[in-house]
């Protein structure tokens, strides 16, 4: 048994972060985050699960490792250098598709059981976002800095984009912490 196997790091996630680090990205999500990743697609066994911003896969390695047999895994990456190497840890997987350039091209896949939103349409069109997600459908957003304010403060500033997600009208969203130092945004589309 591997180091990362009595870790509980799945032998796909290990890859992916290998890969990461022989590339220098520094981006993937942390272990804490994949978990929640795994146990995402895993409440979803049959369900359709997407991912903005591959990177090196981890996240997408993550995923993987929750997906059920019948599930499907669609990700989406701008860097094509990254989508050529991520897709080589995937490639035995029919049940994963890896997309190269804008996080739109995931409108053709949706709606979605379970979308860990981590590159485009985060910031820039959060309520594309949410209209991705088929009712029921659980949303995913990381790499937030706790706030023990109502609302959230990022430095001095009121943290829009989390009250966006928090407080929006389709969404039961909810801010756990990951580590002491971040934290995710989980929602659920209400039906």
């Amino acid at each position: 048994m591997t180091d990362e196997a009595e870790r509980g790091v799945p032998a796909g996630v290990a890859a992916a972060e290998r890969l990461a680090a022989r590339l220098g990205f520094g981006k993937s999500c942390t272990r804490e985050v994949g978990r929640l990743l795994a146990l995402a697609a895993a409440a979803k066994p049959g369900g359709t699960v997407a991912e903005s911003g591959t990177g090196a896969g981890v996240g997408t390695a993550w995923l993987r490792s929750g997906l059920g047999p019948g599930g499907r895994l669609v990700t989406v990456e701008r860097d094509g250098q990254l989508v050529r190497v991520a897709a080589e840890l995937f490639e035995d997987d029919a049940r994963v598709r890896l997309l190269h350039g804008d996080w739109r091209l995931l409108d053709a896949y949706a709606p979605f059981d379970v979308f860990f939103c981590d590159g485009g349409g985060k910031r820039d069109d959060p309520d594309h976002v949410v209209e991705l997600l088929a009712p029921g459908g659980l949303l995913v957003l990381d790499d937030f800095t706790p706030s023990p304010h109502w609302p959230p403060r990022y430095g001095d500033e009121v943290d829009r984009l989390r009250v966006h997600y928090l407080t929006h009208p389709a969404l039961e969203a909810s801010e756990v912490l990951t580590t002491p130092g971040s934290s995710a945004v989980l929602a659920v589309r209400r039906a």
